[in-house]
C-alpha cells in the first residue's frame, strides 16, 4: 500500500469542488461490492486552511483518497 496522505498535505490545496465530486462518484461506484456508499457524502463547500471539507462527517479530502486508494487495490473493477 501507498503511504497514506496526511489531512496537512499541501497538495490537498489544489482540488476543486468538481474534482472531489468526480471521486465521490468513483467512490461510490467502487465502494458499491463492499457496501461502502455515502447517498450524501458531497464537497461542503466549506475550507480549512484552503483545503476543501467532505461532508460526511466533515472529513478531508485526504480522507476520501485514502479510502479510494485501498479500494483501487483490491482489483476489483469500479
Amino acid at each position: 500500500m501507498n503511504t497514506p496522505l496526511e489531512s496537512h498535505d499541501p497538495y490537498l490545496r489544489t482540488y476543486t469542488e468538481p474534482e472531489v465530486s468526480a471521486l465521490l462518484l468513483e467512490l461510490h461506484e467502487r465502494g458499491k461490492p463492499f457496501g461502502i456508499q455515502w447517498g450524501s457524502a458531497a464537497p461542503n463547500g466549506s475550507t480549512i486552511d484552503g483545503r476543501l471539507l467532505v461532508d460526511f462527517g466533515d472529513t478531508s479530502v485526504a480522507t476520501l483518497l485514502n479510502l479510494l486508494a485501498l479500494l483501487r487495490e483490491t482489483g476489483r473493477p469500479a
